[in-house]
């Protein structure tokens, strides 16, 4: 799907770039009761969904109208089984019945009709950042969950390595920066796939994170996974390249 099948699309319509933005990403959510700032955002971020996306809200019509979403359930009061829509209610400090129902959905249409869905930008930074949402306690909580079932938590373990390949993706914008690449991946892809600043790119975040072959040659727009091996062990056999990297690494303060 993100390569040939993408290269084929592309090639009949005469365009260049990513035909699908981004890999699925699934992160855990706090939910507690006592807390519940984390789980409130993601209810936003779901629901004004159609009303960033330009498909539902404001003149595009009402926000429940979207029949991808559970809203519609919300202004109804009745939905399949498994919604709990007490919840949600519960976290915005809204009535569990109709009354706090119709609360919940007014103040949703009016987002979506006056500022078309957006979500603030403390609410952004927080869904982006990594790889859970939630207070330093709840990562520490997932840790433990991890370190329990398996012993001990490594990089290829699924939280562990999501994690680094957060650590990954800021130093990678960092030195896409400094080589003179767009640290855009749409951007970057209109680059050939073995550019040099690719490729140093790519042997630093070998050097100082666990990302593995597979997450360099999507981030990198570098194509199949074999040629990211192969290229940087082209690069780290030249004395010269090495004398390169060493630099980048002063710019940006690496550690050892």
């Amino acid at each position: 799907m993100l390569g040939t099948f993408s290269q084929g699309w592309n090639g009949r319509r005469s365009r260049r770039g990513h035909v699908f933005q981004g890999r699925y990403k699934a992160v855990p959510v706090s939910a507690a009761t006592e807390s519940p700032y984390y789980f409130r955002i993601v209810a936003d971020y779901i629901h004004l969904n159609p009303a960033r996306a330009g498909l539902a809200g404001g003149n595009r019509g009402k926000l429940v109208s979207w029949k991808w979403s559970s809203l519609v359930d919300y202004a109804r009061g009745k939905g399949p089984d498994w919604l709990v829509m007490e919840r949600v209610l519960a976290a915005f400090d809204l009535a569990e019945d109709g009354r706090g129902r119709r609360a919940y959905v007014a103040w949703l249409e009016q987002r979506a009709a006056n500022s078309k869905g957006e979500i603030d930008q403390a609410a952004m930074a927080a869904l982006r950042r990594g790889w859970y949402l939630g207070e330093p306690s709840f990562a520490d909580k997932l840790r433990s969950l991890v370190e329990g079932k398996h012993g001990r938590a490594t990089g290829s373990d699924p939280v562990a390595r999501s994690h680094d390949e957060a650590g990954a993706e800021e130093l990678a914008r960092r030195a896409l920066v400094a080589v003179g690449l767009p640290s855009d991946p749409t951007d970057l892809a209109s680059h050939r796939k073995g550019d040099p600043g690719k490729v140093i790119v790519a042997a630093l975040l070998r050097k100082h994170t666990s990302a593995g072959n597979r997450w360099l040659a999507h981030r990198l727009a570098m194509g199949h996974t074999g040629s990211v091996s192969r290229l940087v062990g082209v690069f780290g056999r030249g004395k010269r390249n090495l004398g390169k990297l060493r630099e980048l690494e002063e710019m940006l303060q690496c550690g050892s």
